[in-house]
């Protein structure tokens, strides 16, 4: 089966997620490279902004406002895009909302809306993308976790959630390719990304919640996300910290228990005290959803070497010949050097 992807102008993106963090930045990398993006969220004030915003940038954008937990709301996103730009040709599924706690502490109730958002949001993303590319072809990526390969403690149903994910794109890609649908599917598992994602979260830590250090910058997901939408990748890590994770859990899986039990219940912990009942948006959006980046105090790293690695294989052999070749030839030159200064006079 052979899946051809249009370049990035010809395209029109679907974006669940993209009023703030990951989703909200791609889409504006999008509409930069004369994409016509289809921004889908719960907070319409947030939205409209988005879309004012590349608009005013000279971008192609409209808004749909969509809890990807309801189906016939994800099938209303798609219909929006149809009748303003004809069709659809990538549907990225970003969505996701956050919990922090222990597995024996977080209401059940919390945790099935998780997974209506986080894993069903995606199932009915994909089913519905599906419907609209089987003739015509195009890219599905699906915005998992790093959490998808390594679990971690405190945010056990999260993690639940990415590892679904994962297992449903791995099956429907097989079934895709057997029938000889043009969809590719591109699992994007991101490590620690600086998004208000943790502003958001329900926590029952009573403190806020952060990312685990090494912290990335979204741009590096979105750039991923651009090149999937126009080159079939199977699956990527943005950021190598989450890549190292996901090794030590195929080469040490209880070494790694034991290395996350003495570090991730104080990493993913801020100093700043929050109760169980601040807002969060597991069930409605909040006010403001918190733009591109979040409120992270550290350094965030804005490029990953093993990412662009991943992405541009042939350009990194090039460079690392290059920079073997120059050490070469600066070892051959202190060779010379030393040998002709050691010649007796």
């Amino acid at each position: 089966m052979k899946i051809n992807l249009k370049p990035l102008s010809e395209q029109v993106m679907v974006i669940t997620g993209a009023s703030s963090g990951i989703g909200l930045v791609t889409a504006k990398e999008a509409a930069k490279r004369d994409v016509r993006v289809v921004l889908a969220a719960r907070n319409e004030r947030d939205l409209g902004q988005a879309v004012e915003a590349i608009r005013a940038d000279g971008g192609r954008a409209v808004y749909q406002v969509c809890d990807v937990a309801d189906a016939s709301q994800v099938e209303a996103l798609a219909a929006r895009a149809v009748a303003e730009f004809g069709g659809i040709d990538t549907w990225v599924n970003n969505a996701a909302v956050s919990i922090y706690g222990k597995c024996t502490e977080v209401p059940l109730e919390d945790m099935r809306r998780q997974f209506d958002v986080n894993y069903w949001g995606q199932v009915h993303g994909m089913l519905t993308a599906v419907k609209h590319l089987r003739d015509r072809g195009g890219a599905i990526i699906n915005v998992a976790s790093a959490l998808a390969d390594r679990a971690i403690p405190l945010q056990g149903n999260y993690c639940a959630t990415k590892h679904a994910i994962k297992a449903f794109t791995d099956s429907l890609r097989m079934e895709l390719e057997e029938e000889g649908i043009p969809i590719w599917l591109t699992l994007v598992k991101p490590s620690s990304i600086d998004t208000p994602l943790f502003q958001k979260a329900k926590t029952l830590l009573g403190a806020e919640p952060q990312p685990i250090p090494p912290v990335y910058a979204p741009e590096i997901v979105a750039h991923t996300i651009l090149i999937a939408a126009e080159r079939p990748i199977r699956d990527i890590i943005p950021g190598g910290m989450g890549k190292v994770g996901s090794m030590s859990e195929k080469l040490s899986p209880r070494l790694t228990d034991k290395y996350m039990e003495r570090t991730t219940f104080d990493s993913q912990r801020t100093p700043v005290a929050a109760s169980a009942d601040r807002p969060s948006n597991l069930y409605q959006p909040v006010d403001h959803d918190g733009g591109e980046r979040g409120q992270f105090q550290g350094r965030v790293r804005s490029f990953s070497a093993s990412t662009e690695a991943v992405l541009h294989p042939r350009a990194t052999v090039g460079i690392l010949a290059g920079v073997t070749a120059a050490i070469r030839g600066i070892r051959a030159w202190r060779r010379n050097r030393d040998s002709r200064h050691s010649v007796s006079p």
